[in-house]
């Protein structure tokens, strides 16, 4: 049985301010990898997570999402792949970015906005870019190491 949050819930947990829970430093997945970095709200009551991955073969794809309540993806960009179906049947090009839908979870996808994700094809400025999105006001430390 899926648990769906409401949408006003899901909006407010994604506007909601994050911070890093430490000072750990992350390093960023290289080919096939991915990492779950935890955050918390500001007031510390909510936990959030920012996922993200590699392709195993095509480095070039890869996603970044922002979970929260463990297991509800508030918003994901999906980079490299390939085209994604919404469920009205509408295609929508690569890169994308995803975002909680009641009823529906993470399964619509939308163009991604130049004012929002400025160099989509650079995968730091994307996660730059995603955290912002995200409202994570203290972000995690990361070592980019191949993560361009």
């Amino acid at each position: 049985m899926t648990i769906w949050l409401t949408q006003a819930e899901a909006d407010a947990l994604l506007a909601m301010e994050k911070h890093r829970v430490d000072e750990q430093r992350w390093s960023l997945p290289d080919m096939g990898g991915g990492i779950v970095v935890p955050l918390v709200s500001a007031d510390g009551d909510e936990a959030f997570h920012i996922d993200i991955s590699r392709g195993r073969i095509n480095l070039a794809k890869g996603k970044i999402q922002n979970r929260a309540r463990t297991t509800m993806v508030l918003a994901r960009i999906d980079f490299g792949g390939p085209p994604h179906r919404n469920p009205d049947d509408e295609e929508i090009a690569c890169p994308h970015v995803h975002l909680y839908r009641e009823g529906y979870g993470d399964r619509w996808a939308f163009p991604i906005s130049p004012e929002v994700f400025t160099q989509p094809t650079d995968h730091w400025q994307t996660l730059v870019d995603f955290m912002r999105f995200c409202n994570v006001t203290r972000p995690p430390e990361f070592d980019r190491g191949l993560f361009t």
